[in-house]
């Protein structure tokens, strides 16, 4: 069944064939590199045919090869002992004394008389005249014979056809002035050829056969590890279950095995987390909103249609400003747990930041909302290369937690130095059983759940420490309050991206 052919554009203009107007679709495949599949033939083949073919090929090419330089080295060397065969009786024939008696004769001489039988004989009188003197057909002699006549070469030697037959011909000067020609045919010399190309394309064949055969048992046995990888991602793929794979040996494949364990472990531990993340979010956010859903029910009913509008002022003002302050725990609690979702490294907007300066911002922020608290600042310039609202985050989180537990009228000690920076207060401290969980996602002591707070501020502390390859620490103070330590690897002096001008790496402590 014929198909039309596709409608012309819109605009009148013809379209050249093989291509499709705009907006018509293509019908039948799409060729390759023209916005189909790109993927290379051999890539949508197997590993194992891959291997067998580029095997089969390789040793094809190598059979071929050394196929044609043995035949080709046999023919020269038949060709070789053949005309130097032929030299010796030509020459061993004109220096004969029975030449010239047979010559004069003017009769057929048969090939034996002059001890080669299986030759034809011709002669170039001095007149150039050319004369068959055996009995066989005329040979078709040219110049090259005519000038060992004339003495301007000692022999001559080439192929000619006669009667529809090959010989070799060489023709050397005789005695008589003449030249004396002796033919040869190729025929058993051919057919010798004959025979060794057909023998080498039969072991040939068969040698390309059994390496074809051969690479697929290497492939196959070489592969089967891959196979087995293969089969056991795809499990995983298909069913989920991160179980780490058999190791074995220390190949490529064990490699490459170690290597996908350890992304399994990665992916493992992130789903974990969040799953974590996601339970504790949950549980720490139930509490806020059944609160918040009572005191708005309580508003409802004391408003709503026979419901008691009695309900003192001062009753009323308590659960708004409960009500607001809900709205800002959670608020807070969101706004903790999307910073703390950013579980990944370093993003690429970093720059050279000194940490003084951000611990004095921070120190700024924290002092309006706490305005009872003094704080004890000293702090000496250190250069990070980082993302600054991360670590005004991080700073700010580590303030706020001490001027939260610092008693009213309290003292918070900032120290910074060298890339230590230490937060104390003058609260109750850690207990010691509450020191391994303090930064904890969601974790709160008992003494904290009556307190404000979502449980996230120390573990977004961690995590911005981890991302900037540093580290926190917690600990108790000489004064008996919580000391908070952070440490982050920088430089005494700028530099890094973005560092102001003047900036070395002299000062790295």
């Amino acid at each position: 069944m014929s198909s039309l052919p596709p409608p012309p554009p819109p605009d009148g203009r013809t379209v050249p064939p093989g291509t499709v107007p705009p907006g018509a679709m293509p019908v039948g495949p799409v060729p390759l590199g023209e916005g189909g599949d790109d993927r290379r033939w051999h890539y949508r083949r197997s590993l194992a045919s891959r291997v067998t073919l580029l095997t089969t090929i390789a040793v094809g090419v190598a059979v071929a090869f050394v196929a044609m330089g043995a035949y080709v080295t046999v023919r020269m060397q038949l060709q070789s002992t053949l005309d130097q065969s032929l030299l010796d009786r030509a020459h061993q024939a004109a220096s004969s004394n029975a030449l010239s008696e047979l010559l004069s004769s003017n009769s057929p001489i048969p090939s034996a008389a002059l001890g080669a039988a299986d030759v034809r004989i011709g002669y170039i009188t001095p007149a150039h005249d050319t004369r068959s003197i055996d009995r066989g057909p005329k040979l078709s002699l040219g110049q090259q014979e005519v000038d060992v006549v004339d003495h301007r070469s000692s022999y001559s030697i080439r192929t000619i056809n006669a009667g529809g037959i090959d010989y070799r011909v060489v023709a050397v000067p005789t005695e008589t002035g003449g030249a004396l020609v002796l033919a040869q045919p190729l025929g058993p010399q051919q057919r010798v050829l004959d025979r060794l190309g057909a023998v080498m394309l039969l072991f040939g064949a068969a040698g390309v056969i059994a390496a074809g055969m051969a690479g697929w048992g290497v492939a196959r046995n070489g592969l089967r590890p891959v196979r087995r990888l293969t089969t056991s991602v795809e499990h995983i793929a298909r069913t989920e279950d991160l179980t780490p794979l058999p190791v074995e040996g220390d190949d490529e494949i064990a490699r490459l095995a170690t290597a996908f364990n350890q992304m399994l472990t990665a992916l493992s531990a992130s789903r974990d987390r969040q799953r974590q993340l996601v339970a504790d979010a949950g549980h720490e956010l139930r509490t806020p909103l059944t609160s918040l859903r009572t005191n708005l029910d309580l508003l409802a009913q004391a408003d709503g249609p026979g419901g008691s509008h009695d309900l003192p002022e001062e009753a009323r003002r308590e659960l708004l400003e409960d009500v607001r302050a809900q709205i800002e725990e959670l608020t807070t609690l969101i706004g903790d747990l999307v910073e703390l979702a950013r579980d990944e490294p370093l993003t690429h907007v970093v720059e050279c930041v000194d940490l003084s300066e951000v611990v004095d911002r921070a120190i700024a922020r924290v002092r309006r909302r706490a305005p009872g608290v003094t704080f004890d600042v000293a702090s000496n310039p250190w250069w990070v290369v980082g993302e600054p609202a991360a670590l005004e985050r991080a700073i700010t989180n580590l303030l706020d937690n001490a001027a939260k537990w610092s008693p009213p009228e309290g003292t918070v000690t900032v120290r910074l130095s060298h890339g230590v920076l230490t937060v104390e207060d003058q609260g109750p401290g850690i207990a010691p059983a509450d020191l391994p969980h303090v930064f904890d996602r969601f974790y709160r002591s008992q003494e904290s759940r009556s307190m404000p707070g979502s449980g996230l501020g120390l573990s977004i502390v961690r995590q911005v420490a981890s991302r900037h390859s540093g580290a926190v620490a917690a600990g108790s103070s000489q004064q008996g309050g919580a000391r908070l330590t952070l440490r982050l690897p920088g430089h005494v002096q700028p530099y890094g991206p973005n560092a102001p001008s003047g900036g070395d790496l002299t000062g790295r402590a």
